[in-house]
């Protein structure tokens, strides 16, 4: 094989991997290749995933504010019951002075 002979068997070689390369590009371009509905159903997910992140900060904004409501009226209720508490307290011991003082004047 002499020189012109090996430069146009390399060059048919080199073009043929060339067009297997091309081919197989195209080939693998068109399988993969995103659709217009893809793109919209992609759209359409991404919308319901940002409107579905908004309802869920809007749910825990709610959330934290009904906690602080409920938190806020528990301590109120605990306040409302110590206060109760000290009342009744008041109260068994002013019964038992009083107890006391009709049993004492009862007796004596």
């Amino acid at each position: 094989m002499n020189g012109p002979e090996f430069i146009a068997a390399t060059a048919a070689i080199l073009f043929m991997a060339f067009l297997a390369g091309w081919f197989t590009h195209w080939l693998i371009s068109r399988i993969t290749r995103v659709t217009r509905s893809d793109m919209d159903d992609l759209d359409k997910m991404a919308q319901e995933l940002h409107q579905a992140e908004e309802e869920l900060d809007r749910t825990v904004i709610h959330y934290q504010q009904r906690d602080a409501e409920l938190t806020n009226k528990l301590h109120q209720t605990e306040a409302e019951l110590e206060a109760a508490m000290d009342g009744l307290r008041n109260a068994r011991s002013e019964a038992e002075e009083l107890r006391s003082y009709i049993e004492r004047v009862n007796q004596g």
